[in-house]
């Protein structure tokens, strides 16, 4: 097999590890959490008013809440191989459409704010870079402490107070408009920005300070130029690395951000489910979080590896030495 085709087997079998280990640990949460798990769905279903014993004695037995702890395990993971993640114990719809409806909602979120986050801190990170100890540089590096000091539920508070409240210039929850998703896409790219800025700015500066860049500005090409032509790879592959992972830092932040703006995501979805204890909901919004993650970083690994083929030559003299 080429190199490409043991790094994608590879990488797509430790997407599938991590996501049973993320699907395992999510199921025990869901159940090791105090109360009585067939109350919860009960509660979820009818509202307080309609809740009692004899209600919850009725659920558990028509779902099986009642069986073994690992029977009930053995159960989903045995439906997960033919494909069927089940119902959800709360609304009785498939988990396969809800987790699709929402996926969609939070997709979008995701690449406006990480595109949004980008826009940002390219050309602030790229100036701060090519004239260090500059205004820019300087006002930058106080950007990035402030807003990476910020945590993202205070950040959104404070949007949702100046823009929704005060000015009433955008709607302050929900998701029924593209207005809607200025407020927590906004959220996202601030908080991911801050990060980035510093990364592109000590990897631009790194390069830029390389002997290739010296000696292409030696032929009189300008930094921007010099860097344009002949270290714009090597500047791009760190920051795709980061990139990828900061995919981790969205979906922790999409849990924050989708329950502030009352966002119909997977993360408000994955809160709701958890509350009610819809142990299948949970599962499956476990596993396409941990699914996802994986294939970010594969994405991540082809888009370094189609930058510098070196890497590969690389991996393959570290493994015949070994």
């Amino acid at each position: 097999m080429t190199y490409w085709t043991t790094m994608i087997v590879g990488r797509l079998a430790q997407t599938a590890m991590v996501a049973w280990t993320i699907v395992t640990m999510c199921f025990v949460f869901v159940h090791v959490l105090p109360g009585d798990t067939a109350l919860r769905i009960a509660e979820a279903r009818g509202g307080a008013e309609f809740l009692n014993v004899g209600r919850a004695e009725e659920i558990a037995s028509e779902e099986g809440l009642n069986r073994p702890i690992l029977l009930q395990y053995g159960e989903w993971i045995r439906r997960l191989a033919t494909g069927d993640l089940g119902v959800s114990l709360v609304s009785g719809q498939s988990v396969t459409s809800e987790l699709w409806y929402r996926g969609q909602n939070t997709l979008v979120l995701g690449i406006v704010g990480w595109l949004a986050s980008h826009l940002v801190a390219l050309p602030i990170g790229i100036c701060a870079a090519l004239r260090p100890r500059g205004w820019v540089d300087k006002l930058s590096s106080f950007y990035c402490v402030t807003m990476a000091s910020l945590p993202s539920f205070l950040m959104g508070i404070g949007l949702i107070s100046i823009f929704a409240l005060s000015l009433r210039w955008l709607p302050p929850a929900g998701f029924r408009s593209p207005e809607h998703l200025i407020l927590p896409a906004a959220t996202l790219a601030l908080g991911l920005s801050a990060f980035s800025i510093r990364l592109i700015r000590d990897t631009v500066r790194e390069v830029n300070g390389a002997f290739f860049i010296t000696f292409a500005r030696t032929k009189g090409l300008t930094a921007s130029m010099a860097l344009w032509q002949n270290g714009w790879r090597n500047a791009a592959i760190p920051i795709v690395a980061f990139a990828a992972l900061q995919f981790a830092a969205v979906v922790d932040g999409f849990i924050m951000i989708e329950t502030l703006f009352n966002f119909p995501g997977l993360g408000d979805l994955l809160v709701s489910s958890m509350l009610a204890r819809d142990v299948p909901m949970v599962m499956g919004a476990g596993l396409v979080a941990a699914v996802g993650y994986g294939l970010v970083n594969l994405a991540a690994d082809l888009t370094s590896l189609a930058l510098d083929p070196r890497i590969s030559q690389r991996d393959q003299r570290r493994a015949t030495f070994r």
